[in-house]
């Protein structure tokens, strides 16, 4: 629990240094767009007699954002890895955890199972269902606790009742009343005078 907790900060760390990166180069950006480049002509001519300063700084700046470039991506890949599965005592008893956890929807997250969430809470309910199977108990009364405690909503598959009959048939409804008002639309449409358009 407290490795998962280090490398969740660790994670949000990193992230937090990417966006500020990314943000400095943003406004770095923004600096070097304001004002043009100067023209070979005048590069020469720097070049022959001595260093400019605001030169040698845009310089600077373009390595500054080529190699902050170079951490965003580096540090893309360290944001998006996923910790390892823990080793198991049980591979059996974890199989049925992984299996009973898919079936169950982060309250977090909402568009993940708690099996593939890294939520705190996820984590948590993952070990509530690992401790209520080391008890004994089945996966139909795993998901009948979980569904009491937390309602219709917990289940990622929620069962066809009266109080979900609107999510089942709610997006075929709102599809049949989106096409049955575009074909009256179009028919209006079609019986309007072409100068109309």
């Amino acid at each position: 629990m407290v490795k998962e907790a280090r490398i969740n900060s660790s994670r949000r760390a990193i992230a937090r240094i990417g966006r500020s990166a990314a943000l400095v180069f943003l406004q770095i950006s923004r600096y070097l767009l304001q004002k043009p480049p100067c023209s070979p002509s005048q590069f020469e001519r720097r070049a022959s007699t001595r260093i400019n300063p605001r030169f040698l700084n845009r310089s600077l700046i373009n390595l500054f954002l080529a190699g902050s470039l170079i951490f965003l991506l580096a540090t893309a890949q360290l944001v998006r890895a996923k910790e390892a599965a823990p080793a198991v005592e049980d591979p059996v008893l974890e199989a049925r955890v992984m299996r009973i956890a898919s079936e169950l929807r982060c309250l977090v997250c909402q568009n993940q199972t708690i099996a593939d969430s890294s939520a705190g809470l996820a984590v948590d309910l993952r070990q509530q269902v690992r401790e209520m199977l080391a008890r004994g108990e089945n996966d139909k009364q795993i998901i009948d606790y979980m569904t009491a405690r937390y309602g219709d909503f917990v289940l990622y598959r929620p069962p066809l009742k009266s109080t979900t009959a609107l999510l089942w048939f709610g997006p075929a409804a709102f599809l049949l009343g989106g096409v049955i008002t575009l074909f009256f639309v179009l028919r209006r449409r079609s019986r309007m005078a072409p100068e109309m358009f």
